[in-house]
């Protein structure tokens, strides 16, 4: 029969084919001095060595000197018999003198009597595992650190009930809250009242639970209680098996960023209204100048009718209420002149008590008697430097526009004091500013009227019974004096408005009120001056002609710049030209300028529907203001022509 060997043979053997066939790890047994028994091919492949080469050595040999001086072997066997086992990680050294991180375990083994046979020692080479480890703290310090250095976002956790588990630098300077003060708290207290009642806060979690991100800006609150614009996202954050963890949040304080580009939005909405009202000045003031024209021809045309009619009681009143009629047309090319800035204002100093006190008897009767008008002047107030004539065409219009809005009676104040220093850094600047106002007590305009009352072409009252440029009108008179239109008005409350107007120099020479200048008499000219009449539109020109020989005068019709020079080129003797400004090709400034060089005595009379003069044209020319009547003609000939 073949030798059996014992059962206890079979077994050990069998632990050794098990221990031997162990690569990745070190097993190997040690006496109970520490000395090396046993050797495995995992401990051959972890620490270098061949069996022959460390059995009977001391096991201490695999630690690193600095390990050796502090007693660790020595430490590790006596911890291993007195508590049964000892394990922990650290440096060890393999035969090359190389260094890996180890996981080491000792257990003591005792015979059934209880005597200490030695130690089992296994030791796993967990080096890559280390630094991964390492690699995986640093980059996690790094992180740390980047999202502490992060001051313009606040950057923290929150667990899967929204309590606040880290707080970052960024969100100290956002909130306003420490660490110490918010970890542990419910991120919800940064929310409004309102948006906590309505429940925001745990739709953001719910939404971020269920789709992997919420993103919204709304209002947050800081500590202090100010509240702020935020760009809030919060996304869930999950493991490798999809379990919830938590939440990041990054909030971003976005209120400066909101405020610019509504300042921006302001001033694109500004610079649009102001290039749409350049471009409504320019159309109007175009409009103007060619309404200027067939006034001209109309009104001048009547005049010379009604003088060469028989007087017929049936035909005069006729001719009277066209005459009336196109008078009320050049009042309102006044008023679009005025608006667009382009009116030839006379400034001078102007008394606004004189100027009130000049037109009270006419305004009363155009008021009524269910209207009272007062005044409240302060004592001593000095001249302002405005257009008196305007003036009191403003003050008028801002009188009938308060009597529009007390349909039921009511009382009108006109006012004027001084203004110490301009109400806002906006106000013009000077010398020194005098209020004006005219207040009433009627109706008053909601906000949406009140924003567009000084709008071109817009009106409240009924139609044919404005034409929506009255404040136009008022506020381009206002600003051309360097002064500022204000409207105070609340429905239920009245309106004031206020005309700011620059105080003049004290040696400005002053303007009488328009009621108080005298009507002069015709100066006295020569039977008959030859005159060059320029103008390119043929209505004026025929006008102008008629006007000038009805005076008995001989005229000379010239269409332009150019065919007048001609005229003149050809010897003809004149005493004057009378010229259209506006003109294409060559403007009567222009041609003025030509006529100074080659004819430098022959006087020059520029025509001009407004004073749209560049800088340093036309001179120190006279100027007849369009339409101008017989009469405006005959004068400004005198002007033109003194001594003759």
């Amino acid at each position: 029969m073949p030798h059996e060997l014992p059962v206890t043979a079979i077994q050990d053997e069998r632990y050794r084919l098990l221990v031997d066939a162990i690569t990745d790890y070190a097993i190997y047994m040690l006496d109970p001095e520490g000395r090396i028994s046993s050797w495995n091919p995992g401990a051959e492949r972890v620490k270098g060595y061949r069996e022959p080469e460390v059995l009977g050595h001391h096991f201490s040999r695999f630690y690193t000197p600095e390990d050796r001086a502090r007693g660790l072997p020595a430490t590790a066997l006596h911890r291993a018999q007195t508590e049964g086992r000892f394990e922990n990680e650290g440096w060890r050294v393999r035969k090359d003198g190389s260094r890996f991180w180890a996981h080491v375990i000792i257990d003591p083994i005792w015979s059934p009597s209880g005597s200490l046979l030695g130690f089992a020692k296994i030791t796993r080479d967990l080096t890559e595992r280390r630094q991964a480890e390492l690699e995986l703290k640093s980059s996690e310090q790094k992180f740390q650190l980047l999202v502490q250095a992060v001051s313009d976002y606040a950057i923290y956790m929150l667990d899967p009930t929204g309590h606040i588990t880290n707080w970052n630098s960024g969100a100290q300077r956002i909130k306003g809250y420490s660490a110490d003060e918010i970890i542990g708290s419910h991120f919800s207290r940064f929310y409004t009242e309102e948006d906590r009642a309505s429940g925001l806060p745990e739709f953001g979690l719910e939404t971020a639970r269920r789709e992997g991100r919420f993103e919204k800006e709304g209002t947050r609150v800081r500590k202090d209680g100010s509240r702020f614009l935020a760009h809030v996202t919060i996304d869930a954050i999950r493991d490798e098996t999809g379990e919830l963890l938590g939440f990041a949040k990054v909030t971003h304080d976005i209120t400066e960023k909101v405020e610019a580009q509504n300042a921006l939005n302001r001033a694109r909405e500004e610079l649009f209204q102001a290039q749409k009202m350049e471009a409504i000045g320019q159309l109007t003031g175009g409009i103007a100048h060619d309404f200027n024209n067939l006034l001209m021809a109309i009104l001048g045309s009547l005049e010379i009718l009604k003088k060469r009619l028989p007087d017929d009681p049936s035909m005069m009143p006729l001719l009277d209420n066209a005459i009336q009629g196109a008078d009320r047309g050049v009042a309102l090319i006044q008023r679009m002149l005025a608006y667009s800035r382009r009116q030839d204002l006379h400034l001078a100093a102007v008394d606004i008590p004189s100027v009130v006190a000049g037109m009270m008897e006419f305004v009363q009767r155009s008021v009524g008697a269910a209207i009272q008008i007062q005044t409240d002047f302060e004592e001593g107030l000095p001249a302002v430097l405005t257009d008196a004539v305007q003036l009191e065409t403003a003050l008028l219009n801002l009188i009938v526009n308060a009597r529009d809005a007390m349909p039921n009676g009511g009382t009108i104040t006109i006012g004027a004091a001084r203004l110490q220093a301009p109400a806002d850094p906006s106000e013009p600047r000077g010398p020194g500013l005098l209020r004006l106002s005219v207040s009433d007590t009627g109706e008053g305009m909601d906000e949406e009227t009140l924003e567009r009352a000084a709008t071109p072409f817009f009106t409240t009252k009924g139609v044919g019974k404005g034409t929506g440029l009255g404040l136009s009108m008022v506020q381009g008179l206002v600003e051309q004096s360097g002064g500022k239109l204000l409207i105070e008005s609340r429905k239920g409350e009245g309106t004031t408005i206020s005309l700011l107007l620059p105080l003049a120099h004290p040696t400005a020479s002053s303007q009488p009120s328009p009621e108080a200048t005298p009507r002069q008499a015709l100066p006295e000219l020569p039977a008959s001056l030859k005159i060059l009449a320029v103008d390119d539109d043929a209505l004026v020109l025929m006008n102008t002609t008629l006007m000038l020989e009805d005076l008995g005068h001989q005229v000379v019709e010239a269409f332009n710049g150019a065919q007048a020079l001609e005229v003149l080129e050809k010897g003809e003797r004149f005493d004057l030209v009378l010229t259209d400004h506006s003109m294409p090709k060559m403007t009567g400034a222009e041609l003025a300028t030509r006529i100074q060089e080659r004819w430098p005595s022959l006087p020059v009379v520029l025509a001009t529907g407004y004073a749209e003069l560049p800088s340093g044209e036309g001179g120190k020319l006279p100027k007849l203001s369009k339409p101008f009547s017989q009469s405006q003609l005959a004068e400004i000939l005198a002007l033109a022509l003194p001594g003759r």
